[in-house]
This record gives structure tokens, sequence and C-alpha cells, in this order.
């Protein structure tokens, strides 16, 4: 089965050509990070219509780089949330009007599924069951993944994900948006010995998260050290490594803990969070102490992207799921409510 993937949930347009036999096929991506740069963060409404100028000429491009022909695609798969109810409907509406026109099947997809299941468009990719780290601007969630639908949520940000603690880090350091990987550029310069910021929720049972009071206790450093001179490089670098190591430290213990919780030892990182090298580094290293393992999709289909969407979507079309008829866009979609397909056909 040959699938065209449309992602369009925040700030990146994404399409992608993959074929149930053969794999991916072709993938093309725009990202939106100089047109919101300025802004400091996503405007929604900006996001929607680049998305619009973007989404046609990209789906060009891939059926070109393919060298397939529109007469020779079986279905599209779509993002239909969770994400901005703008961004989303531009993906949806033009995947209907597509497959209406060509007169194939068309599905909406879950935006973190697509995430969970990116490491499988890899040659060495994780044997179901696995825990998964999605860790995103929008989401940090740990999932328990017995196959494809056959998700359990073991914990979650009870406020700021990840990712947008360090965008808002960022910009409390004076750097660019997106953040996380200024931060992460600049934590190279730091000295590991200055500061030392708490590991939030890691001194009690769960697996949930909190990023909120790690974002606040960064503040509060960097006003004190302001309050005798203004910040220096050196200053925000040692401040920008202080938060990294919290974080990846926060999030490689509940990892850990999951692992032990469930029995596991295969671990899926995924989302933009996870081409954090520190963080894979820290992982790797912290599992395989443990006999364990960790996955992670290649640099690229971290972020948002096309492809992750036609994958997902392939092994849900096969077993015979479609849209009845109208789209669907939804900003809120919890993982868990997804089912799992059929079993047969799956690839």
């Amino acid at each position: 089965m040959r699938v065209l993937g449309i992602e369009t949930s925040c700030d990146e347009t994404g399409v992608a050509l993959f074929d149930s036999e053969r794999g991916l096929l072709a993938d093309a991506l725009h990202s939106q990070t100089d047109l919101h740069a300025v802004y400091g963060g996503v405007v929604p409404e900006l996001a929607s219509r680049d998305h619009v100028r973007r989404l046609l000429p990209l789906i060009e491009q891939v059926f070109s780089e393919a060298g397939l022909a529109r007469g020779e695609l079986d279905a599209i798969a779509y993002t239909a949330g969770p994400g901005l109810i703008g961004a989303l409907m531009v993906g949806a509406s033009t995947a209907h009007g597509l497959a209406k026109a060509w007169q194939i099947p068309v599905l909406g997809v879950h935006h973190m599924e697509g995430h969970l299941l990116a490491p499988m468009l890899e040659e060495d990719r994780p044997e179901f069951p696995f825990v998964a780290l999605l860790v995103s601007g929008g989401h940090t969630q740990l999932v328990e993944v017995r196959d494809i639908g056959c998700y359990r949520l073991l914990g979650e940000s009870v406020d700021d994900a990840a990712g947008e603690a360090f965008d808002k880090t960022a910009r409390m350091l004076d750097l660019p948006y997106p953040g996380g990987p200024h931060v992460a550029r600049l934590a190279e310069q730091g000295n590991p010995e200055r500061f030392r910021f708490p590991r939030p929720m890691t001194d009690r049972p769960g697996l949930d998260f909190s990023f909120s009071g790690l974002k606040t206790h960064t503040l509060t450093t960097l006003r004190k050290l302001q309050e005798t001179h203004p910040a220096s490089d050196q200053d925000r670098a040692d401040i920008a490594l202080a938060f990294e190591e919290a974080v990846i430290d926060t999030l490689v213990i509940k990892c850990r803990r999951a692992l032990e919780q469930t029995g596991l030892t295969r671990l899926v990182a995924a989302g933009g969070v996870s081409a954090n090298r520190r963080l894979r580094e820290r992982l790797d290293a912290a599992l395989a102490r443990r006999g364990a393992r960790v996955w992670y999709p290649r640099g690229r289909f971290c972020t948002d992207n096309g492809a992750m969407i036609a994958y997902a979507g392939a092994q849900r079309l096969l077993a015979g799921e479609c849209d009845p008829g109208s789209m669907r866009a939804v900003a809120r979609w919890p993982l868990h409510e997804l089912t799992s397909p059929s079993a047969a056909n799956l690839s």
C-alpha cells in the first residue's frame, strides 16, 4: 500500500510517501521557525496561513521525487490531532479533498502515535512491547506500548512539557526561538560545578513530570545574579547547563522507573527533545547498565514530519480503517483513547 502522509499540527508542514513493502519513498518538510521567531513562539493564525501556502507544492515535490503518479497512490493519512485547530484543518481539508478527487481512502492519524512509531521507519527498529518517552514542546509522556493502538499512560507532565520549559528558559537567557537547540548549544560552554538545579518530582514515587517549578528556579537564579551585575555570557552558559542537566536527569530517572515498573527492557524516545545529544548519551548509558536499550528516530524525524504520519496511517489503513466521510480535526485527543487496529496485514 502506498500512502501519502500529511502533517500540519503546528509549525512544520510535512509531507511523505510511504510504501508498506518498499518503505519510505520520499519526504519533504518546511519549517516555520523563521516566521515565528520574531514573536518568540508560534502564532496560530500565521501557522495556518503558511500551511496553506506550502502544502500543495510539497505534495507535488514528493510525488516528483518518488517518481510516482497520482493514480499509483492507494490512500492518504493526515494528522487529525492533537494540535492547533486551524493548522490541523488545513491538512485535514486538503487530505479529504484530494482523497475525494482521487477516489481513495483517507484517515486521520493521532499526532503522538506518529511520534511513537517514528523509530519503525529505521532499519533497526524495536519490537513490541516497549516503553515510549514522548518528549516535545507540547507533550512529555511515558507510555507502555504493547502493540499498535495498545497504549497505557504511565505518567505525564502536570504542567509545562519539557520542550516548553526549554523554550521559556531560552527567552529568559535572550536566546532565539525555538529554545531547545540554543539552550543545548549554550550549555556546552557551561561550568557543571557552579549550579545544581532541583530534579522535580524525583524524590517521590510515580512517573509524572513537572517542569514549571524548574523554570521558576531558573528565573530566580538569573534574577539573583542580576542584582549585583548584568548576566555575563558565562553566567548564562552556567545556568543553561544547570537547567539542561536537571531536565535530562529527571527524564532519565523516570524512564528507568518506567522500565522497572513494567518489567520491560526496551525504550523508545521520540519527539523534538529526543534529538538532544546529552539526553541520548545519558539514556544510552543509564539503560545499558541495566541491560536495557533505547531506540530513537533519525534526527529529522524527531520533530514533526510527514513520514511518521504516513507510516502510522499505513498500519491502520492496512487493517481496514478509514474516515467515515467527514474530516476530523481535534485540538485535544488523549493517546489512550486510541484502539488497536486489526492484527491482520500489519507490516
